[in-house]
């Protein structure tokens, strides 16, 4: 085929080495609560590592030049190796004895999706919590990395968030080597993460509890250490709002924290993506608390302590829920879905909204949306005056037609492959609501979805070729659909 295998395979054990070291890490938490599993996976991580060092080794002499051919291969495969891998926990601790489950658990983590199939979550040892809480950070830190460090070079439009003229940060490089770029958006990443794990424990949360809660918030997972979510918390308005707070930021674009840091706070404010996005978060808020207050008259349970009429109670799950749909973090403190159905329609819609670009969300992003919208607006203008040159623009500069051209053909895929999707799911066995809501939980990586999946039930619901069938839908989402679907074509295997 012309590839360099050598680097490929070197790179992959280069990942299973990274993986089987924040194993170590959920056995040290293992091992301080005394859990019971320590070994396991410890066991796990030597095995990973093992298998990445015998990678590396006997690929030592690779050539170092990397095509894009091969970019592409690197990063949809090392997401799979890394799922493959990150079973190794479940399996051999029995927490997930079922091999079909486990990989639906971790690459759910890993794509930071969030949609879970276990049944009881409040038994798992601390060290699996731990671990799966990890994989939702290791995807999220890596989401931002990949987009920084090798989308732009591979040319994919639309992820091209530092190549393209249209996300506004592109004129702005946080540094002109590109890996020290990388570097100082992880430890924003990072930063963030721990002042979340303290607020957390300040507020109230126990220490185990705030730290699993900050890995999935940041990485806008969803994975929770509590069976009913942050609904958990409902009684602790504080916790909330500073998850809240903190998938908001998530959400946004990691440039502008960046740019938040050293005082550039006027690159912010003009930033249209970001104008967007707080706009729509905003907006929708203020809908869904407007109808909860006067509408929806939910029953008293663990998962929705609130009562009609009750305005703090209705404005903070609103946008409770509006920003983990729209920033695709899933947690949940109600169950939206007996809202109305007003509501129901309208948060479905939300998941495909998606977060910032250079953010860790996953869906469709903001920023594709207001390119989309704008050049159909435009139409009517060019209809009119089919000779002028109209350009779409975005933060006052010129959006080339490659990149709209690229953004359209994004959003046709991704409505394709959702639609396929829900099928797919239908054909399986699954009701409409469950099918719809599942394809576009997947694939957005939101985490709960409508009928069967909805928050008050989890996917372990779902047939064996259904968990393998959202699993893709979650891998395609996560890595932006054509680094995935490229390696489908036939043209791509064929010599050049």
């Amino acid at each position: 085929m012309g590839f360099n295998s050598k680097i490929i395979t070197h790179l992959m054990g280069l990942l299973l080495l990274f993986n089987g070291g924040f194993m170590i890490l959920a056995a040290l938490v293992s091992g301080i609560y005394q859990d019971g599993v320590t070994l396991e996976i410890t066991l796990a991580a030597i095995v990973t590592m093992f298998i990445g060092v015998l990678a590396m080794f006997f690929t030592r002499g690779h050539d170092k030049e990397v095509n894009r051919k091969e970019g592409y291969i690197i990063v949809t495969f090392g997401w799979i190796i890394m799922a493959a891998s990150g079973v190794l926990p479940y399996l051999f601790s029995g927490t997930i004895p079922n091999i079909t489950n486990a990989f639906f658990e971790t690459m759910s983590g890993y794509t930071t999706t969030g949609a879970s199939i276990i049944d009881d979550i409040e038994i798992l040892p601390e060290g699996i919590l731990f671990w799966r809480s990890l994989t939702h950070w290791i995807g999220g830190m890596g989401i931002i990395v990949l987009a920084i460090a090798i989308l732009p070079l591979l040319g994919i439009g639309g992820m091209q968030l530092f190549a393209a003229e249209a996300p506004g940060p592109n004129a702005d490089k946080l540094h002109p080597r590109i890996t020290d770029t990388a570097k100082r958006l992880w430890l924003i990443y990072f930063g963030y993460t721990v002042a979340e794990t303290i607020l957390l424990k300040l507020a109230g949360m126990s220490l185990f509890d705030a730290m699993n809660h900050s890995l999935a918030t940041l990485s806008t997972g969803g994975f929770s250490t509590k069976n009913a979510s942050l609904a958990y918390w409902n009684n602790q308005p504080l916790i909330q709002y500073i998850v809240i707070f903190f998938m908001f930021l998530a959400g946004s674009n990691f440039v502008l924290s960046y740019f938040a840091f050293k005082g550039k706070v006027q690159k912010i404010i003009r930033d249209e993506e970001f104008k967007y996005y707080t706009a729509f978060i905003v907006i929708f808020s203020v809908i869904v608390a407007l109808v909860i207050y006067f509408k929806a008259n939910v029953p008293i349970t663990e998962y929705h302590p609130m009562v009609l009429g009750d305005a703090e109670s209705s404005f903070r799950h609103s946008l409770f829920q509006v920003v983990a749909i729209v920033t695709t973090t899933g947690f949940v403190t109600a169950d939206f879905t007996a809202w109305t159905p007003f509501i129901t329609v309208f948060f479905f819609g939300l998941m495909f909204a998606g977060g910032s670009a250079g953010s860790t969300a996953g869906g469709i992003k903001i920023m594709r949306h207001i390119l989309i919208i704008k050049n159909g607006l435009l139409e009517f203008k060019r209809t009119l005056h089919p000779n002028a040159i109209i350009p779409v623009r975005f933060n006052n500069k010129t959006v080339t037609e490659h990149v709209v051209y690229n953004v359209i053909g994004f959003f046709v895929l991704y409505m394709l492959l959702f639609v396929i999707g829900a099928l797919v799911l239908g054909f399986l066995g699954l009701d409409f609501d469950s099918s719809i809501g599942g394809a576009a939980s997947a694939l957005g990586n939101v985490g709960p979805a409508f009928g069967s999946l909805s928050p008050l039930n989890n996917f372990n619901s779902l047939p064996a070729l259904g968990k393998w069938w959202c699993g893709f839908l979650m891998l395609a989402g996560r890595l932006e659909l054509f680094t995935v679907l490229i390696l489908m074509t036939p043209y791509f295997w064929k010599k050049t």
